[in-house]
C-alpha cells in the first residue's frame, strides 16, 4: 500500500501504532493487525485529509481529535439483549446460582455504550437480586463509557430491544424500564444506581476486584493470540472460585493457559465455570 495513493503503507501503520503508544499510552500493537489496519484506513479515507502527514499531524496535535479517532477505530457494535438465547441462558442457568450468594459482583469488560450492562441489570431485577448486586462496566474508550453512564439510548432502537428482551424470556412490558422523551429513552435510575462505570485498558491495566461473573463478549476476536492469553489470565485473577466467564460466540478459552482451571458450563453460549 502507498500513502501517496490515499492509503497507508504497512511501515507507516506500524510506526503509527508505536507513536500512539508513546504519546497517548494506548497500545494497539497486539490487536488483530488486519482488522485494525482496515478500520484506520477507513477512518483516514473518510476524513479526506490532504495526505498522510496531514492526518498524522492532526492526530498528535489535537487530543480531542485523537479520542474521536479511538472511538471510530475501536469496535462499538452492540444492542440490548443481543443474542437473546445467551440472556435466556443467564436467566435460567446462571442467575439461580448467583442468587444464593450474599453479594454479587459482575464485570462487563469492553462494555461499549452499555446496552449489555442495562440488559444484565434488568435480568437481575427480574430475578429479585439487583439489590445485592454491583455491575462494573469498563471500556478503553472514555467517550463510550460516558455514553453508557447516561443510560440514554435512541427510542428508535427500543422496538428491537423489546423483541430481544421477550425472546430472552422477559415477560414484562419492556417500556416500563425507561422514560421516552422525543427521540431518546432514559433508563430507570434504579438500574444505574447499581452500576460503576470506568475506563479500563485490557491491554495494560490490572485486576481491580473479585467477581462472580465476568462478561467479555466479542472483544477478544480483535486481539492477537498473545494478547488474548494475557486478557484471559487477567480475568482468571479477577474471578472468584466457582465464578463464571462468558465470551462471545466465536471466542474460546480452549487453547489458553487457563483452560485447565475451568469446565464448560454452557457450551452453546460460551460460558465456563472456574473450578480451581
Amino acid at each position: 500500500m502507498t500513502s501517496t495513493a490515499g492509503k497507508i503503507e504497512w511501515e507507516e501503520f506500524e510506526n503509527l501504532l508505536v507513536d500512539i503508544t508513546d504519546q497517548y499510552g494506548y497500545d494497539f500493537s497486539q490487536y488483530s493487525k488486519a482488522s485494525l489496519q482496515r478500520r484506520i484506513l477507513s477512518f483516514y479515507l473518510k476524513g479526506k485529509f490532504g495526505g498522510y502527514q496531514d492526518f498524522k499531524n492532526r492526530l498528535f496535535s489535537d487530543a480531542n481529535f485523537f479520542m474521536y479517532f479511538v472511538e471510530e477505530v475501536t469496535v462499538n457494535v452492540t444492542e440490548m439483549f443481543r443474542d437473546p438465547h445467551f440472556y435466556k441462558g443467564l436467566r435460567e442457568k446462571i442467575l439461580p446460582i448467583l442468587s444464593t450468594y450474599p453479594f454479587i459482583r459482575i464485570w462487563h469488560a469492553g462494555c461499549s455504550t452499555g446496552e449489555e450492562v442495562y440488559s444484565m441489570a434488568i435480568l437481575l431485577k427480574e430475578a429479585n437480586i439487583l439489590h445485592k448486586s454491583l455491575l462494573y462496566a469498563t471500556d478503553l474508550n472514555p467517550t463510550v463509557v460516558e455514553s453508557a453512564k447516561s443510560g440514554i439510548f435512541k427510542v428508535s432502537s427500543m422496538q428491537q430491544y423489546s423483541e430481544n428482551y421477550i425472546s430472552s424470556g422477559g415477560q414484562k412490558d419492556f417500556s416500563s424500564y425507561y422514560r421516552a422523551n422525543y427521540n431518546l429513552a432514559k433508563f430507570d435510575e434504579e438500574l444505574t444506581s447499581k452500576m460503576v462505570f470506568s475506563t479500563h485498558n485490557l491491554v495494560s491495566d490490572s485486576s481491580f476486584n473479585e467477581f462472580q461473573l465476568i462478561l467479555c463478549r466479542n472483544v477478544l476476536i480483535y486481539f492477537e493470540k498473545k494478547l488474548q492469553s494475557r486478557v484471559l489470565e487477567l480475568f482468571d485473577k479477577s474471578l472468584d472460585n466457582l465464578g463464571f466467564l462468558a465470551l462471545g460466540s466465536k471466542e474460546s478459552i480452549k487453547f489458553s493457559s487457563i483452560a485447565s482451571l475451568y469446565i464448560p458450563f454452557d457450551t452453546k453460549e460460551k460460558i465456563w465455570r472456574k473450578m480451581k
